[in-house]
């Protein structure tokens, strides 16, 4: 305990000392995690939007001005026999119209100055969500295509599934990025405690020469970089927390009738508390490589 007291007092006062270095490796620190941990805080919410979109998986089927019931009948024979569908329902274009301006009163005004209604009946269709069922949504959606009366058919799999390569392609691209100013920050952590330690080359001598354990000659060196390491880690959570909470209120709020947004959360205190350990074993290594090498 002894030790460790002299080291972490030692490297306070050996932050203290050079405190524009010290801000300097640690605000790198700050940056290279909370790049990582944007990266992070997006793909979660993606996967888990697109979890609960999935689970509420439908298909849209868009008709055309003036079919008639016999075709209407026709493309619900085909939604029925299909047996995928676990159930459905019929929106009018005068119900089309009403959920838009609803779901988008800003642009209510520019629908009303139209004229005509623009928005086509549809029918949206529930489906199963089983993996197993894919192939036959695909069935499904080339047969109603060509029907008469049907003007188009969306799928919500479709972009789901382009959500999901969107997502693998942001945690590759994170974790990269994330990677480079993680070696950078330990880089300029073991500058810094590089100087420290040339700074107090002396004293470090003498302290060889009488006998000391090297716990005392490196441990504070180490314990720099390690507390930078904290520090940095606690100012990126700071930081990622306070554009979380200006983002969703701002942006998300206003979409809470298009999207669940209680599903969009901030990182989990166990992914918090790994970034912070993240963040002091970064000081460690840096600081650690510095004072060997000294």
């Amino acid at each position: 305990m002894s030790a460790l007291r002299y080291a972490v007092d030692e490297a306070l006062s050996s932050l203290w000392r050079g405190r524009q270095s010290g801000m300097l490796s640690t605000v790198t620190i700050a940056l290279a995690l909370f790049v990582l941990g944007g990266f992070l805080l997006l793909t979660s919410n993606l996967q888990r939007l697109g979890a609960a979109w999935s689970s509420a998986a439908e298909m849209s089927v868009y008709l055309k001005d003036g079919v008639s019931p016999a075709e209407r009948g026709a493309i619900e024979n085909v939604l029925v026999s299909a047996g995928i569908a676990t159930g459905r329902e019929y929106v009018s274009k005068d119900s089309a119209l009403t959920r838009f301006k609803q779901a988008f009163g800003d642009l209510a005004l520019a629908v009303d100055t139209a004229g005509d209604n623009p928005l086509p009946a549809s029918y949206e269709v529930r489906l199963r969500t089983a993996s197993d069922d894919r192939a036959n949504v695909e069935s499904l959606a080339a047969r109603l295509r060509p029907m008469a009366g049907v003007a188009d058919v969306r799928y919500d799999r479709q972009w789901l599934d382009r959500l999901q390569a969107a997502i693998t392609v942001i945690r590759g691209v994170g974790l990269v990025l994330g990677s480079v100013l993680t070696i950078a920050a330990a880089l300029t952590v073991g500058n810094v405690v590089r100087l420290a330690l040339h700074a107090r080359r002396d004293e470090l001598e003498i302290m060889q020469l009488v006998g000391a354990p090297q716990v005392y000659i490196r441990g504070p060196f180490v314990m720099e970089g390690i507390l930078q390491g904290g520090t940095g880690a606690a100012l990126a959570l700071v930081a990622l927390l306070t554009a979380f909470a200006v983002v969703r209120s701002r942006y998300l709020v206003p979409l809470a009738s298009t999207i669940d947004i209680s599903s969009v959360r901030f990182l989990p205190v166990e992914l918090c508390v790994l970034v912070v350990v993240g963040g002091m074993l970064v000081g460690c290594v840096g600081g650690l490589v510095a004072a060997r090498n000294s």
